[in-house]
């Protein structure tokens, strides 16, 4: 069985979604930016018209006649009360738009940076700009922003003033922030893949513990009597040599069951590790599983390669454990009937590092599924729990502090899984191997 969800769609999942709503969000921060940039440009252009309104000459001369007849009026006993009262009032309201225009307007305009400039280029005024003024600045605004005309003066003497403004702190402030809350969504996926990992690495441990365990504790009981039968066979036919031989043969089996419930029960204890000679270890293994190779009517060729005196920090049952669920894997990986089948090993010492190289000839493992093989679950076959390669991670990593990854692999080529252990001070003599082959007719 396979999962039907990997954690490489997983990844590309959140990423999918950090990038939808990365987009989503900048898409709604220009709408915002866009309608703000609106009423910016409104309210200046409301300023620029009241300023044009107030400068204009026509009003400053009604300004100046409407003084001088309230100043007369005041001065004429003669003239009623009312009309006095009604010159005062029109002179009030003109004064209001100055009031309008300085108190109101200009005030309102949410800090805009503006400067104004005539058609001669003079710089007039400036107002919320921060640093120099002068036309260099004038041309950065001018980039930001199309500026807005005031005209003054009269038709013989027109006169034509520029506004030229930029972005308010809010817009710049806004424009910040659809990269500052990429950065939090980022951060927060982030964190939630983490901890999804970290979850499901613990239930997927704590499932492998738990089911080692239980199985040592299963097959103990059966165990303990087979070993009574055996007993009891040999004391009934001492004499009987077919017997006596069939008893040692089923003894070895009962042995071995033994020493796998022993490694079951091992798993999710601190392992005893202790220096020792690699090559001896995997010869018995290679031994073991060459007598086993599923016959399936063609020839598979089993070949070592190992430098001698390679020694590293080892426990025997889980290495030797380890080391079988690869070669199961690489043997049920030959499928095809075709000469040249093999599965070798070979073992090498790369300064502090030992390398333990198993390569088989079978169906090869498509590249996206070169971790998920190590997962627990996984499985090519219709049967089958998939947690052999999962222990052997186990082991080696957690248990050995080592690695084990596939190192190549290639489609109808086969398959190369690597296990990298350190080397221990005492292997010294490198270079000299031992190439023994051996060929077995399935």
């Amino acid at each position: 069985m396979k999962f039907s969800l990997t954690s490489n769609r997983i990844n590309i999942i959140l990423l999918i979604l950090l990038i939808l709503l990365g987009v989503g969000s900048f898409a709604y921060n220009q709408y915002l930016l866009n309608r703000i940039l609106k009423k910016e440009r409104a309210s200046v252009k409301l300023w620029a018209r009241a300023t044009e309104y107030a400068a204009n000459p026509t009003n400053q001369m009604s300004d100046r006649k409407l003084q001088v007849v309230a100043n007369q009026l005041r001065q004429n006993s003669m003239v009623p009360d009312s009309l006095a009262k009604m010159v005062e009032s029109a002179i009030a309201h003109h004064s209001s738009n100055n009031f309008v225009v300085q108190q109101i307007i200009l005030k309102d305009r949410f800090k805009i940076p503006t400067i104004i400039e005539n058609d001669s280029g003079k710089i007039l005024a400036s107002n919320h700009v921060s640093g120099k003024v002068d036309h260099r600045r004038v041309r950065q605004l001018a980039n930001e922003h199309t500026p807005i005309e005031i005209h003054f003066g009269t038709k013989k003497n027109p006169r034509t003033q520029y506004v030229y403004y930029g972005e308010s702190p809010t817009v710049r402030y806004l424009r910040w922030f659809p990269y500052i809350q990429f950065s939090l969504l980022a951060l927060v996926l982030g964190m939630a893949f983490v901890s999804y990992r970290t979850i499901s690495k613990s239930e997927q441990s704590n499932i492998l513990v738990g089911m080692t365990k239980e199985a040592a504790h299963q097959l103990g009981t059966p165990l303990s009597s087979m070993y009574g039968w055996i007993s009891l066979l040999r004391e009934e036919r001492p004499d009987d040599a077919f017997l006596q031989h069939a008893v040692s043969e089923l003894e070895n089996d009962v042995t071995r069951l033994q020493g796998v419930a022993d490694r079951f029960n091992k798993i999710g204890s601190e392992p005893d590790l202790q220096t020792q000679a690699l090559g001896p270890y995997i010869e018995e293994v290679m031994d073991y599983m060459e007598r086993r190779l599923p016959r399936f009517g063609r020839k598979v060729e089993i070949k070592r390669s190992m430098e001698q005196n390679v020694r590293a920090k080892i426990n025997p049952e889980l290495f030797e454990w380890a080391l079988e669920n690869i070669l199961k894997n690489s043997m049920n990986a030959i499928k095809s009937r075709r000469e040249g089948a093999s599965i070798a090993i070979t073992v090498k010492r790369i300064e502090d590092r030992v390398l333990i190289d198993i390569k088989d000839s079978g169906h090869g493992i498509e590249k996206k599924y070169h971790k998920e093989i190590f997962k627990p679950g996984y499985s090519t076959k219709n049967r089958g729990w998939g947690l052999g390669l999962s222990l052997t991670k186990r082991i080696i990593e957690d248990y050995h502090n080592g690695k084990v990854f596939v190192a190549s692999s290639k489609i109808g080529k086969g398959t190369t899984i690597r296990i990298i252990l350190r080397a221990t001070a005492s292997s010294s003599i490198a270079g000299q191997k031992t190439q023994i082959h051996a060929n077995q007719s399935g």
